[in-house]
Formats: C-alpha cells, structure tokens, sequence
C-alpha cells in the first residue's frame, strides 16, 4: 500500500493515535527512570503533555493541515511537563512551522522536513543537549525520514523508516549515556517518544485508531469536582478537616487486582469528609477534606503510583475568603500600586510554601517531584503577581524549561533565576534586594544559590547499583547535589550519613526540612546529635510537610 498524501482527517488521526498509545505505555516509561526514587515521572509529563495538545484540537474545527499543527503545538506548549514534555513540546513546534502553510494535504518529503525542523528546534531549546536521550532519538529518526523521502514519495514508507530508526536509536542509547547502562535500561524520554511514532503509523498503515479518546477518559477523573461551600456562614475554628486534598494514582498490576472501590471508600472516609472517589481500570481519582493527607497518600500508594498531588489549606483559604467578603462595600482606603517585583516560586509541602512566603515570595505554585506544573501554570502565576518584573524560582532541574518558556510567552518582564533544589530557592531568596535591578538580583540569586549544598533523604523504590552503591527497595537513600551517596535501612542513619558525606570546615549553617514521615520526637534527637557532632555549625529546624522525601537539607 502507498500513501502519498496525508490529510487533515489522517494528521488528527495520527496525533490521537500518537497520544493514546503513549498512554498505554506510560507505567513501562516511567519504570525506566535511572534513579530508584519515587519521582519517575517521564511517561506521566509527557502523557499530560500530548493530552493537552489533542485537548486543544479538539475545541474548535479546523480547516487547514498548517492550522491543525499550529493549534496542536499551542497546546503542547501551554499543557507541557518537565524536561520530556518540554522537549516534546518543542519537536512539534518545529514540526508545526514546516506544515503551516499546508492546506488540504502534505506529502511524504514536506512531513520528513516537519521532523526535521522539530528536531533544530528542540535543540535549540536545550542549554546543553545530552546524547543518549530524546533528542538523539528524534534526531536519527529524522535523518533517516529525510533520506528515506529522497528516495520515495510514499508517507507510509517515510513513517516506517523513522519508527525503524527511532526503535533502533533508543536500544543505542545505553551505550550514549553510562548511567543507562549501569542500570541497565534505555532512555525514558526516547521510549516516549517510539510510542507516539508507533501511533502514527497505525494510523498509515491502516489500522484503526483507539475508539476512546486520550482526552476523554482522563477528563472524567480529573475534572471530577465538588460544589464549593459557602464559606463565609461558618467561622474558620469549625472546619475540622483542614485540608482540601486531591490526588491521581495510575493503578499497578497487583494494586488494581487488590482495589475495592467500596472498602477504598470506606476506609477514607474515617480520615475526612467531602469524600469522593472515582476510577477505571487505570487510573483513581480522590477529593477528600482531610486533617492527614500524608497518610491518605501512603494509603493511596499501595495501588499504585501518585500521578497527580494537590494539597490546600482550607482554613487558610476561608480567613482570606471571610476577609474579601467584609471588605465587599466598603470604600478602599487607597487604590493597589503595582509592585516593583513580585517573586513566583514553586514548592511541595504546606510548610515549605509558607517559609518561602515568608522570606517575600508573592506566589507559590503547588508543584515539585512527580507533580510538575505545566507551561501555563507558571504564566498564570505570573499574572497572578502582577509586578513589574517577576523573577521565577523553579527549585527542581525538571522544572526550568517549563519557566523558561512562560518567560517567552508571558506578557510581562520575567526573569528566571536556574534553583534546581528547595535548598538552591532558599538560598536565591535570601539574596534578593528590591534595592537593585533585575540584572542584579538575578546575579546575585544564581550566585548564591549555587554555593549552597543540596541533599534529600527519600526512599528507594526498587532493587538497583548506582556508583558502586548496592540499594534495596525500601533503603533510605541521600542524594547530595543530585547524586546517590549513601544507602541505609534506618532513616537518621540515612540523614547523619549524608551530612558527614557534604559538610565541610567553612560550613556554619545547616537547614533540616522535614516532611510528613518524620515525627517531631525524630527530628528533636536528630537535632541534639548533630548538634554535639558538629558544635560549629548553627542547625535549624522547618516542618515542610513535603511528600516523598523525608528531609531535604541545606548546608552553606
């Protein structure tokens, strides 16, 4: 069979297909995360990425194959997640500027140059691009589409080649990267990006696309709501669960086997109110008003993995609420002046948002490990702040190109200052002055946010060898700067070894933020041993009520 056009039914065909299969395969990609923490999320972004994209050619009809990538691509960058999402975002804005003058149909040379473009521009993107991953995935596969459409006239047969290329180039790319290799597996973002390819084909080859849409079975969990009380005829000190808490999980094999929607439910509704529960054979959806979420989640995780974690703070929420309805008729005392900067950070964990707000961030956006905000998340907060210059803290590597590109797209002046860590966010925060110009502070926050030492204590989550280091599922784990360095059984083992392995003779300030799975009682021994250990250094102590990792420590 030989297709020599592709029209505008079989292109949203393809990106449907693309999305869809990428989905299915999801479990498999995040599985394939180097490191044994719980922050695997590459399948999870760059699903919630393609999603956003055929949510937004889905809304209005569209005419022209230039106007239906250019539409598909808006939506990849406003939906887009973490690095890979990032990425995938900008393969198909470069694969929309080569279709965007196409009408009716394209043919097999203009949709290889369409790969093409989307890898030169997905480069470009990319400060230093790392051989081994998604980028040396779409590139080979590109190259070889190029040559292939040289050679013939047929779409099908192009399509072919890339998926043959794509599939061949990611069992490569183990020997790219050596951690691959040493954990013995290939790269997450390129996996990814064979699944959408392979669903493109499908749809040339003649097969039938997936009767469900993508977009429609995950709508129907994560739109589930509930009606908003009317807060302002009770008083703050009658809410007895203070915690409006949402969350997603994807269900394992042997979690789906083992769930009971009625006893699931029952069993939640002893910790809260305002309980609902929604799921299929994939995915579970929670709204509870809680006073614990931390142990909800940990219930939560038995059947599988968190996808989607939003915690809020109702009483802090109905003061403001109670506030706004009082001040409603009243003349305003004088009219709001636009701030010089305003300051948007992203953090996980109640306390941790609070200490950033009280250092003068303006917005804190609910996000972090296995929960990164999209695109367009940040370019609200922006506006939100709505200050002269905004300067973003994204405290988390898989978070920066997502900021980067709300900077290119947001209407306001925003600067980016790199914070990788909650450690590095802190640091940046402390060096801001209003006193001094953008420039300026940017400088100064990068500079001081790299001094500081970064470490998080989490839990493995699978049998592995990373440097030498023979780790057990269920292990503590410390990560200094990125890196696994010590392994232990016992949690304080675990913190006391991983500051033995970062302090150093010019340290004098240690920061301990502890989440929901340490006590108070841990943390105050902890404290006096170190304390007698290293007499030099002043430690103090935050509750962050972060998930996942159990400290995170700061040392400057």
């Amino acid at each position: 069979m030989v297709k020599e056009k592709i029209n505008l039914t079989d292109l949203k065909a393809m990106l449907i297909a693309g999305s869809q299969n990428l989905k299915g395969h999801v479990g498999a990609i995040n599985a394939l995360n180097v490191f044994p923490v719980p922050d695997g999320d590459t399948g999870t972004n760059m699903s919630l990425t393609m999603t956003s994209g055929v949510r937004e050619v889905q809304k209005i009809e569209l005419q022209t194959i230039g106007d239906l990538a250019s539409q598909f691509a808006k939506g990849l960058l406003m939906g887009a997640r973490g690095n890979s999402g990032v990425i995938l975002s900008q393969l198909f804005r470069g694969f929309s500027t080569i279709l965007k003058n196409e009408r009716e149909s394209t043919d097999a040379r203009t949709l290889a140059k369409a790969f093409q473009a989307g890898v030169d521009t997905a480069y470009k993107a990319v400060m230093k691009p790392v051989e081994g991953t998604i980028l040396t995935v779409a590139r080979e596969a590109a190259i070889a589409g190029v040559q292939s459409a040289k050679k013939t006239n047929d779409c099908l047969a192009v399509m072919q080649t890339v998926v043959t290329e794509a599939k061949k180039t990611l069992q490569k790319t183990p020997d790219m990267l050596p951690l691959l290799k040493e954990v013995g597996v290939v790269d997450s973002g390129g996996q990814g990006l064979v699944a959408i390819y392979q669903g493109f084909l499908s749809v040339l080859s003649g097969e039938a696309p997936p009767m469900i849409e993508e977009s429609e079975q995950l709508d129907d969990l994560v739109r589930a709501e509930h009606h908003k009380n009317a807060h302002s005829f009770m008083k703050t000190e009658e809410i007895v669960f203070g915690f409006c808490t949402e969350f997603m999980v994807r269900f394992s094999k042997e979690g789906r086997s083992l769930y009971q929607e009625s006893e699931f439910r029952q069993h939640l509704s002893t910790y809260g109110d305002s309980l609902l529960v929604v799921s299929d054979e994939e995915l579970l959806k929670v709204h509870i008003h809680a006073e614990q979420p931390g142990v909800l989640l940990n219930i939560a995780q038995e059947y599988g993995e968190l996808i989607k974690i939003k915690i809020e703070n109702m009483r802090e929420q109905h003061a403001e609420i109670v506030q706004k309805d009082s001040d409603i008729g009243q003349e305003p005392s004088s009219s709001k002046e636009k701030q010089k900067y305003g300051i948007v950070t992203v953090v996980q964990g109640q306390g941790i948002a609070e200490l950033f707000r009280s250092l003068g961030a303006a917005t804190v956006i609910e996000g972090g490990q296995s929960m990164n905000p999209s695109t367009e998340d940040v370019v609200n907060a922006v506006k939100e702040t709505d200050a002269d210059t905004v300067i973003v803290l994204p405290n988390n590597s898989n978070i920066v190109m997502a900021a980067k590109l709300a900077a290119e797209v947001s209407d306001a002046q925003v600067k980016i200052v790199e914070t990788r860590t909650i450690a590095q966010g802190l640091s940046a925060l402390m060096a801001f002055s209003p006193e001094r110009t953008p420039e300026e502070n940017v400088e100064r926050m990068s500079h001081a946010s790299n001094k500081v030492k970064s470490g998080q204590i989490t839990k493995a989550v699978r049998d592995t060898s990373v440097e030498g280091l023979s780790i057990r599922h269920g292990d503590y784990i410390g990560l200094y700067d990125g890196d696994i360095v010590t392994t232990s059984s016992n949690r304080t083992d675990s913190v006391k070894q991983l500051i033995e392995q970062m302090v150093s003779d010019e340290d004098e300030i240690l920061t301990l933020i502890y989440g929901n799975q340490s006590d108070e009682g841990e943390v105050a021994s902890l404290v006096v041993e170190l304390e007698a250990v290293y007499p030099d250094i002043e430690v103090e102590v935050h509750q962050g009520g972060q998930e996942l990792y159990d400290y995170l420590l700061a040392l400057e």
